[in-house]
C-alpha cells in the first residue's frame, strides 16, 4: 500500500485549515495527499424535504472535497492530491479509511488565539480509536503560525520553523513517540523541545519544609531519566539540536504554556482495547482542548 497523508475533512473553516496542514505535510514527507470526506445521509423524513433531500444533499457533499482539491492543487502545486467519500457514521468510518494512513489530520475549532482547541466528539473519538499518529489543527491555523516571525516581528512562513515540541512520560519512553517527535524537527530543520514535568510524592512533600535540598536532589534525577531516555535519539539524530526541560508541575499546564512557541506538539496514547471505549489519558486531553499549535497524538503499546 502506498503511504499517504490523510485528511478528513467536512466543509468546516477547521477541517479545511487541517487539509492545508496536511498539504504541507505531504510536501514535507514526499508523499501523495488524500482527503476523505465523510457523508451521513439525512434521516428520512428530513430526505422527502424540497432543499434538503438526499439527492440535494449527496450533490453539495461532492463538491466539498472536489473544490477544496482543486484549491489545494493551486497552492501546493507539488503534492498528489485525490479524494474519497465515505458514507456511514464520521468517527468509525473515519477510523476504517485511515487504518493504514501514514497520519490523520482533523479540524479542531479555535476558542481563541492562544485559547486552544474545542475538540468535537468525532475528533476525540478518532484519536481515542485510530492506532495511527492523529494531528489536530486549529481553526485559522497558518502556515507562517508554525515558523519564527521574521527580523521585523512579522509573521512569515519564510523564516525557519518553531521548534517541535515532545511532551514525555521519561520514566516510561515509547520509541514510537520519539521517533515521531524527532523526525518532524528533522523534516523542518528545527530543534526539539522535550518536556518531562514531574510531581513530588505525596509523602516528600513534608520533608520539604526541613531540607529544601530534596526537591533540588529529586529535580537532578529527573533531569538524569530524561536525559537517558533521549540519548539515543541524539545520536540517531545529530542534525537535531535538543532542549531538555524537567519542570515540576502539571505536565499538561507545562506543555500547554509551552505550546505557543512549537510549530507542533507531540503527545502518547496508549493503546487500550476496551470493550466499554477508548481513552487518551488526562495529559494528552489537556493539551488537544488549550495547546496553541497543532496537536499529534502518537498512539502507543
Amino acid at each position: 500500500m502506498v503511504r499517504t497523508v490523510f485528511a478528513g475533512l467536512d466543509g468546516s473553516p477547521e477541517s479545511r485549515a487541517a487539509s492545508e496542514w496536511a498539504a504541507r505535510e505531504a510536501r514535507l514527507r514526499g508523499l501523495p495527499l488524500k482527503i476523505v470526506h465523510v457523508w451521513e445521509p439525512v434521516p428520512e423524513p428530513m430526505a422527502q424535504a424540497p432543499l434538503l433531500g438526499a439527492e440535494t444533499q449527496q450533490h453539495l457533499s461532492e463538491r466539498i472535497p472536489r473544490e477544496a482539491a482543486e484549491g489545494i492543487r493551486l497552492r501546493h502545486p507539488g503534492v498528489e492530491v485525490s479524494t474519497e467519500q465515505l458514507v456511514g457514521g464520521s468517527a468509525d468510518t473515519l477510523v476504517r479509511a485511515a487504518a493504514d494512513a501514514e497520519l490523520l489530520a482533523l479540524g479542531s475549532r479555535g476558542l481563541s488565539g492562544l485559547g486552544g482547541f474545542m475538540v468535537g466528539s468525532v475528533g476525540l473519538s478518532v484519536v481515542a480509536h485510530l492506532e495511527r499518529p492523529v494531528v489536530l489543527v486549529r481553526a485559522g491555523e497558518q502556515a507562517a503560525d508554525e515558523h519564527e516571525p521574521d527580523p521585523a516581528g512579522i509573521p512569515s512562513a519564510a523564516t525557519p520553523y518553531r521548534p517541535v515540541l515532545l511532551g514525555l512520560d521519561a520514566a516510561n519512553p515509547d520509541d514510537s513517540v520519539i521517533e515521531f517527535a524527532f523526525e518532524e524537527a528533522a523534516r523542518r530543520e528545527t530543534g526539539l523541545r522535550a518536556i518531562h514535568s514531574w510531581n513530588l510524592p505525596p509523602y516528600y512533600v513534608y520533608g520539604l519544609a526541613s531540607d529544601l535540598r530534596l526537591h533540588d536532589e529529586i529535580a537532578r534525577q529527573q533531569a538524569a531519566v530524561l536525559a537517558e531516555a533521549l540519548r539515543p535519539w541524539r545520536q540517531k539524530y545529530p542534525s537535531v539540536e535538543v532542549t531538555e526541560e524537567t519542570p515540576s508541575g502539571s505536565p499538561g499546564i507545562r506543555l500547554v504554556d509551552a505550546s505557543p512557541k512549537a510549530s507542533l506538539v507531540v503527545v502518547g496514547r496508549r493503546i487500550r482495547r476496551r470493550p466499554l471505549g477508548a481513552h487518551i489519558g488526562p495529559v494528552t486531553h489537556a493539551v488537544l482542548h488549550h495547546a496553541a499549535a497543532p496537536v499529534a497524538v502518537v498512539a502507543h503499546n
